[in-house]
């Protein structure tokens, strides 16, 4: 038996002393979730506390089968969501907050990146970005993806594969170019 099964047990028996110990398990995986997520850090943070205030006030809903984490995420999620709504500003594009400093600092330029990744993770359908988010921003496996978006595991497997697709296409353009056979002369796209 696991730690987290024990905890939910003793849970499950009433004991809220154990409540400390799971938020202190999954509270950094929730926040960093929140936080993509969350307009700001404050909204996020308020996001991951009110994500588990909502598993204990509807922890009586949910049956223990090895399956709490798929069941945050979705509170998360749809946490997320109603915070959204009620605090609906719009983002700022990379190109808006593009700074150039006139000087390279590695901690810079890692943001930069970040926040480059960010933007081209945005760029896909909603339904895509949930799947990579989920799956590499919280290394969760495909069957969890899977159960905390109530979708099939095929769906969420063909979902990834086309975001992944879109992803390296757009990172990579020139290779996504189109071959020129080699014509008579051997010289690309034929003779002249």
């Amino acid at each position: 038996m696991t730690r987290e099964d024990k905890l939910i047990q003793k849970l499950e028996q009433g004991d809220l002393s154990v409540v400390d110990e799971l938020i202190a398990i999954y509270y950094p995986e929730i926040l960093r979730y929140c936080l993509w997520h969350a307009l700001d850090r404050f909204l996020a943070q308020d996001a991951a506390q009110e994500t588990f205030l909502k598993a204990v006030r509807y922890f009586d809903r949910y049956t223990h089968k090895g399956k709490f984490k798929p069941f945050l995420y979705r509170i998360a999620a749809n946490t997320c969501i109603d915070m959204r709504r009620k605090n609906c500003r719009t983002d700022i594009s990379l190109e808006e907050s593009a700074v150039d400093p006139g000087y390279s600092d590695p901690a810079f330029e890692a943001v930069r990146s970040d926040m480059a990744v960010r933007q081209l993770v945005r760029s896909l359908p909603e339904n895509q970005q949930e799947i990579i988010l989920l799956r590499f921003g919280q290394d969760l496996t495909l069957r969890e993806t899977a159960e905390t978006l109530n979708l099939p595991l095929r769906t969420v497997q063909s979902r990834l594969r086309s975001a992944l697709k879109r992803l390296k296409a757009e990172l990579d353009p020139q290779n996504m170019e189109p071959v020129h056979k080699k014509g008579k002369h051997g010289e690309k796209g034929g003779p002249a």
